[in-house]
């Protein structure tokens, strides 16, 4: 194995210690990865001290001895570097690539594992703790777009205490990775079942499972396509978040509708006041091309700009639904989440065009309650900093990247996020909100189960939801004793308020929490520790489906004889209080509640405690 391993030492000696150090070092050269860092000093006596360390860089990528980074074509590859250091004295490391990285490619130091804060330099200098026997891992991120795989040898100038690393020759350092811009990564990745259509626009990513998944506020998105002037990337979300009326009867514009208010209430109550920090992220007057078209999917043209919307949240035209399908069939490609979902295209005066579960456009009319995926545009500076694009290890935003999290209130998260909850195969909740301002609600991911299969329950004699009706005594007494030990049961606020408003054919969202649209009183409410999410809330939609969902109940009255559900195909419907629907708890945790690990994705939850 070749590395590169540079010797330093401090200036004004004499001829002749240089001499015995270059010797010594001579013979130390054969000691294959090891080699002796000579300290010398002059003392007050002229006496000169010589200290010895014995160092040693093993360097592991990916658990495997090697000095040699490979990467397949157009995919970014986040290698683990290893570095032991048997000496009881700081040691530093500087990583560099030998030679010129080839066209197309990028490579950079991301992180470290007990990295110090280092001092300026060129480069990145790695500052190996004081321990005898440690060893750090570092990352080492390889960006190739090239249509090739490529290897790069990866050199290590190692030095004690804080003497200079210098640049090794005919090698570069490794800068400090800083990412790469969303537009230009998800563009050169896409991968594995995926291709690109470009119609002098917007590059489209098409196929029928690109790697295109974003994670960003905790929520899973994809990647749909890229603007060629501003290079903004317009995403989608992969799951339909909720499922509400799109507008009054016979005003089909998404310009004022119900919907457009929903996906841009920067209130509690909206999408865009829970997303992550937006004003970094998203562009915040992004033009939306909402152009009546009742043209046949396959035949679209694109929208000639007759009705637009400045938002900052939208949601797909159909245009840009149909460029995903360029190269496949209608039904198998990525944007079909076998779900019922809006976009904001008129079919006419009367119906809006939405994407049924099998793929196909559809048109209804504006009072139906269908599923929602909010669209965003992602700014040309954001920029991805890890993950590959896949459903398992989806791209990560510079500022959404969070990985040190033990001790932070879970009440400064995000909606979407994932938290370890309850028991057995019941415990995966998300984060709804933080509609109490101080504690946060979370709701089951899914409805509940037993022994694999979803439970069910009639809501009660009535429309109107208690502790004590059918589904809330189930909630306030069963649920908390045999899905929720004391654990968690304790960490529940004893007492949530619980918004029971009205919301018939062709109302808004708001009159589920308010009495009027505008806002100004709250609708009628009850008290109790545990409940269900209402109507157009937040995280009140059917995600993921693929055959393995089930109707459940919300707590929002349809009218005096009936109750909404959320059926299976992510659409909002209703039925007698009497019928038999699944149920999904939602309960606010005190604002004590803190995380002690995870990352807050699906693979990797947030582990909860309660705190003082």
């Amino acid at each position: 194995m070749k590395y590169k391993m540079k010797q330093f030492m401090k200036a004004d000696i004499s001829k002749f210690y240089i001499l015995v150090v270059g010797i010594i070092s001579l013979l130390l050269i054969g000691g294959f990865f090891s080699y002796a860092m000579f300290t010398v000093s002059k003392e007050k006596d002229n006496a000169i001290n010589i200290v010895t360390g014995n160092l040693t860089a093993l360097v592991q990528v990916d658990g495997t001895e090697s000095n040699t980074l490979t990467v397949d074509a157009n995919t970014i590859k986040t290698f683990t570097v290893t570095l032991s250091n048997p000496n009881n004295r700081i040691a530093r490391f500087n990583f560099y690539y030998e030679g010129s990285l080839p066209d197309g490619v990028k490579a950079g130091y991301l992180t470290g594992d007990g990295l110090n804060t280092p001092p300026a330099a060129t480069g990145i200098n790695l500052e190996q703790a004081d321990a005898s026997g440690s060893s750090n891992t570092y990352s080492i991120r390889v960006f190739n777009k090239s249509s090739s795989s490529v290897t790069i040898t990866l050199g290590v100038g190692v030095g004690l205490d804080y003497n200079d690393l210098a640049l090794p020759e005919n090698g570069h350092l490794f800068e400090e990775y800083t990412g790469d811009p969303v537009s230009e990564v998800v563009l050169a990745t896409v991968g594995k079942d995926g291709s690109t259509f470009d119609d002098g626009v917007d590059t489209f990513i098409t196929g029928e499972e690109p790697n295109n998944y974003i994670w960003y506020s905790g929520k899973l998105w994809r990647a749909v396509s890229v603007n060629k002037e501003a290079n903004t990337t317009k995403l989608v979300t992969q799951w339909n978040i909720s499922a509400t009326t799109y507008n009054a009867s016979g005003n089909t514009a998404f310009e004022g509708s119900y919907m457009e208010e929903w996906l841009n209430d920067t209130t509690v109550d909206g999408f865009l006041g829970n997303l992550r920090n937006y004003g970094d992220f998203i562009v915040t007057d992004a033009v939306w091309d909402a152009t009546l078209d009742a043209t046949s999917l396959g035949s679209i043209t694109r929208p000639n700009g007759e009705a637009t919307v400045t938002a900052s949240v939208g949601l797909l035209n159909m245009y840009e639904y149909q460029s995903s399908y360029t190269g496949t069939t209608y039904g198998n490609g990525y944007l079909n989440n076998v779900l019922i979902w809006w976009t904001l295209t008129p079919y006419s005066s009367s119906n809006v065009r939405s994407v049924g579960n099998g793929g196909g456009a559809n048109c209804n009319a504006p009072t139906y309650s269908y599923g929602v995926r909010p669209s965003i545009n992602l700014k040309s500076s954001v920029r991805i900093v890890d993950g590959n694009g896949t459903i398992e290890n989806p791209y990560r935003l510079e500022g959404d990247n969070d990985t040190s999290l033990s001790g932070t209130l879970l009440s400064s998260r995000y909606s979407g996020e994932y938290v370890r909850f309850g028991n057995d195969e019941n415990n995966l909740y998300r984060i709804v909100s933080h509609e109490n301002g101080i504690g946060t609600k979370i709701v089951s991911a899914e409805p509940l189960k037993s022994n694999g299969e979803f439970i069910t329950s009639a809501f009660g004699d009535t429309t109107t939801f208690s502790s004590t009706n059918t589904i809330g005594t189930f909630l306030n007494g069963e649920y908390l004793t045999s899905y929720v030990d004391s654990t968690y049961s304790d960490m529940i606020e004893d007492s949530t308020t619980w918004y029971l408003g009205r919301v018939g054919s062709g109302a808004s969202y708001k009159l589920a929490k308010y009495t009027d649209i505008s806002m100004s009183g709250y609708a009628t409410s009850t008290e109790s520790k545990v409940g269900l999410l209402r109507m157009g809330e937040l995280m009140a939609g059917q995600f993921p489906r693929y055959g393995n969902n089930i109707n459940y109940w919300t707590l929002t009255p349809y009218s005096t004889s009936d109750v909404r559900r959320v059926d299976s195909g992510g659409n909002a419907n209703y039925s007698t209080p009497t019928g038999s629907y699944g149920v999904r708890p939602s309960i606010n945790l005190k604002s004590s509640v803190e995380i002690t690990s995870g990352t807050g994705v699906k693979s990797d939850p947030f582990v909860l405690t309660l705190g003082s």
